[in-house]
């Protein structure tokens, strides 16, 4: 007894003492050993029911989490997973309800109706979910215009977006995701966010004005659920069951059901794309002698000259050019302003672009479509002379500024026009770009794995916006969108889903897209429960995301509460 207290207490444990110890012939001790590994017997098999508990303990699915919008006044379905028979109870709003899981782990408990409210407290067994409301939850969904978000159209809505918040209305951005093989149970992880200062910037700008219009109307929380791919046509949206009156697209996607096929793809196109790369890296002259064409001291002297908006640079579009193009405009600035923080805007770039202030990186975009606002650091203008460098890099062939956007310098007192001559020189010609397959456009991919994992979530009504990637099969776009709509209602058990169609809004001069704006409307005159809010009147001929999300979002709530009081 005392020698085996003894090696208990020891600080280092000693496996020779502990072999001396179970030697012994002595009977006591051997009962002591024995009622050891019986207690140590019991650890284990305690602790195997501890790690048996944490397996068995209820998993939720990613939109059932804190700050979530229930619908109010429709039956609510919470669901989730646990082991086989494992008893689940939710309570919820003191009431509580249970269930048993199935064979195969799922569960799932429908709470009745409920009125609008909150925030409300909802416990899973020992999951505890705050801050629910409960209120009209919408999906929305689409491509780039719907996608987005509140910080690409600030410069028209700055002021009002900064004077309004109401954590009333919320998001949850489901993330990118695709799966060729089989409806996902779950979306990647994710959360709910109330519309405050942090988020705002990551809302939808048009699910952001349909909320704020829909709230502004009955003072009700707002939900959105936000799953909109930019690019993406429609037949990415639509069901395998859905597609079946459309069998090139289902296809086209068994193509994409080989993970060995998708995979070599990848590798070919990076590989390719790496190449492209180092060699555009390697033989641009603007990086590669002795003085970089970024560097203040450089001379330019024998650079050519162009207005900005002269494609004659590139070959004015007639024979596609790619690679890397300089520009570089002097500028003085005068001593009120010299040393200042500023903001430089470069309008939009086809394709991408690096800048350099006084020799100095400010910032680079990788695509033609963002705005080009660059934060310039105070101590970086001086006055007097200033030189501005653009590394110009064409993917497609046909780069260029695109006219009507402001290129400028702000100052909080001024502006100062950066539009007029710039000088510019290649830095090195190249093959068109090695390009890129994105696995997201084919077809099936993002219903099984944006739209079939929210299959349980009760909403009011969906809202979409999207066909610039099918405008030149408008001649199929009233059938495939029939019955995306049709599939969506059948996978949410709602046949009656509110459903409007946001009109593509005017782009280019003209932007020939009438035809595609006729066939979305039949749509809308053919199915049942939906509706039409134009928008083309809000359009940029020079962009294609239009900043005026806010008439566009007015128009859809005008058009929702049409559908839903008929």
């Amino acid at each position: 007894m005392l020698r085996l207290e003894r090696y208990l207490k020891h600080k280092k444990h000693n496996p020779q003492s502990m072999k001396r110890i179970f030697a012994t012939n002595d009977i006591t001790t051997k009962g002591m050993v024995k009622s050891i590994f019986q207690v140590i017997g019991l650890m284990v098999s305690f602790a195997f029911v501890g790690v048996y508990t944490t397996e068995a303990k209820v998993k939720l699915p990613v939109l059932v989490s804190d700050g979530m919008v229930l619908q109010q006044q429709q039956s609510i379905k919470v669901w989730g997973w646990a082991d086989p028979q494992e008893e689940v109870t939710v309570t919820f709003l003191k009431k509580k309800y249970k269930t048993t899981t199935s064979a195969g782990g799922n569960w799932e408990i429908i709470l009745p109706p409920q009125k609008a409210g909150g925030p409300h407290l909802m416990t899973i067994n020992d999951i505890q979910l705050k801050d629910i409301l409960v209120g009209d939850v919408w999906l929305c969904s689409g491509q780039s215009n719907m996608e987005l978000p509140i910080a690409r159209v600030m410069d028209m809505f700055a002021d009002e977006v900064n004077k309004y918040t109401n954590p009333q209305i919320r998001q949850i951005r489901i993330p990118l995701d695709y799966n060729f093989h089989e409806p996902q149970e779950d979306v990647k992880q994710t959360a709910w966010k109330a519309l405050e200062p942090g988020n705002v910037m990551n809302f939808s700008a048009l699910a952001y004005f349909f909320a704020k219009e829909w709230y502004t109307k009955h003072k009700v929380p707002v939900g959105l659920i936000n799953s909109a791919v930019g690019g993406s046509p429609v037949e990415a949206w639509i069901s395998e069951e859905g597609l079946k009156p459309f069998p090139k697209y289902l296809n086209e996607r068994e193509f994409y059901k080989s993970d060995e096929y998708i995979a070599d793809i990848r590798q070919r196109e990076n590989k390719g794309n790496q190449l492209w790369h180092e060699v555009l890296y390697r033989t641009d002259a603007g990086l590669n002698e002795p003085v970089k064409w970024y560097a203040p001291q450089y001379n330019d002297a024998h650079w050519k000259e162009a207005d900005l908006f002269d494609t004659s640079w590139n070959n004015n579009g007639l024979n596609p050019v790619n690679g890397s193009f300089w520009f570089r405009k002097h500028f003085n600035i005068p001593a009120n302003l010299a040393g200042k923080e500023s903001t430089l805007r470069l309008g939009c770039i086809v394709d991408a672009d690096s800048v350099f202030v006084n020799g100095t990186f400010v910032g680079t975009t990788g695509y033609q479509y963002p705005p080009r606002i660059y934060k310039i650091p105070a101590g970086l203008l001086h006055e007097g002379n200033n030189q501005i460098t653009i590394r110009l890099i064409s993917y497609g062939g046909y780069p260029h500024f695109v006219k009507e956007k402001p290129y400028k310098l702000v100052f909080k007192e001024s502006e100062l026009s950066l539009e007029g001559n710039w000088k510019h020189k290649i830095g090195t010609e190249m093959p068109p770009s090695a390009g890129q397959t994105f696995f997201q456009y084919k077809p099936v991919g993002l219903y099984n794995s944006m739209i079939a994992p929210l299959k349980n979530y009760v909403v009011k009504g969906a809202i979409w916006y999207q066909g610039e990637s099918n405008t030149n099969r408008y001649n199929e776009y009233t059938a495939l969108l029939s019955a995306m709509i049709n599939d969506w209602r059948s996978i949410f058990n709602l046949p009656e889903l509110p459903f409007v169609v946001v009109e593509l809004a005017l782009f280019g001069q003209p932007d020939g897209w009438d035809n595609f704006r006729a066939a979305q409307q039949k749509v809308t005159e053919q199915v049942p429960h939906t509706g039409f809010a134009p928008a083309k009147d809000l359009g940029e001929w020079n962009d294609i995301h239009p900043l005026n999300k806010k008439d566009v979002g007015i128009r859809v709530a005008n058009e929702m509460e049409k559908l839903i009081n008929k």
